[in-house]
């Protein structure tokens, strides 16, 4: 029982990290319609950044954090202004090949810059252990739960009571229509990115202080790409409450099946909710591309 409940916390924790992740690819394919294929890369890059900020001034908690968004904030509007903004109105596949080719330069920019020796975050009290019934959590896993939940409070609230958040619901549902109402599109688009950014550069981040910074962060972007279409693509919320979802599934396939099977357990699940649900367990059933 004890190893059962530690497969479940475990997968608590690393699934947080997924979820956080899956909201960064939902937000950016609800404003836009566009898969962001690069968002592995860009977690691992703000991780990256957010590390060097903090060194530079000291090595603190807060110039990490403060690092950490202010680097997700600026990438993702200048990606956005520079790069997808001349993909309006282009072929939806020209602008995820762009995603892609955009994901391959930013890790060659990691490589040649920091190179790929792993590289430890030494955040105070992060390592330090929590018990909870005879189980142990570190500190910094706890965190990145209550980060997920405050995350998925705020966007409730943004979407559904913000005029700003009405109006990027209006753009996800039509931006011809939107357009036309007075709302501006490519102003939506750009507070996507930069959200779309800062949820990326928050689990890039966790997953360096939890376990380590090393450009195999980028891969956190293949992983939590089953919790985005498990949830729904369109689904920001239950993009990032699935996460956790793949997360403990992931935790107890390796534990009781086989470790092999853990790096592919998501994929396997998803090829069965896509059969039942399309569009995902949360997603619209008026779903046209992916």
């Amino acid at each position: 029982m004890d190893y059962l409940l530690e497969l479940v916390y475990s997968g608590v924790a690393i699934g947080a990290i997924y979820g956080l992740m899956a909201m960064a690819f939902a937000m950016t394919y609800k404003a836009t319609g566009l898969l962001n294929f690069a968002q592995g890369e860009l977690g691992m890059l703000i991780a990256y950044l957010a590390w060097s900020i903090s060194v530079a001034m000291g090595t603190s908690t807060w110039a990490l954090v403060g690092g950490a968004l202010f680097s997700s904030i600026a990438l993702g509007l200048l990606i956005e202004r520079f790069i997808m903004r001349k993909m309006i109105g282009q072929p939806v596949f020209s602008g995820v090949l762009v995603t892609v080719g955009l994901g391959v330069i930013i890790t060659s920019v990691v490589l040649m810059v920091w190179g790929g020796e792993q590289q430890s975050i030494e955040v105070a009290h992060a390592s330090d252990i929590v018990e909870f019934g005879g189980l142990r959590m570190r500190v910094s896993q706890i965190a990145v739960i209550v980060v997920l939940l405050l995350a998925l409070m705020v966007t409730h609230v943004f979407f559904r009571y913000s005029r700003f958040g009405i109006a990027m619901r209006a753009v996800a549902a039509d931006q011809r229509t939107a357009s036309l109402m007075g709302i501006s599109v490519p102003r939506v688009q750009a507070v996507a990115w930069a959200t779309s950014s800062v949820l990326a550069g928050l689990a890039g981040l966790f997953f360096a202080v939890t376990f380590e910074l090393s450009p195999s962060i980028f891969s956190l972007g293949l992983k939590s790409f089953p919790a985005a279409v498990f949830g729904g693509l369109d689904a920001v919320i239950g993009s990032g409450a699935s996460g956790i979802f793949i997360g403990v599934f992931e935790n107890l396939v390796g534990g009781y099946v086989a470790p092999l099977f853990k790096e592919i357990a998501g994929f396997m699940l998803i090829l069965v909710i896509l059969m039942v649900r399309p569009f995902g367990l949360f997603g619209q059933r008026d779903i046209e591309r992916v």
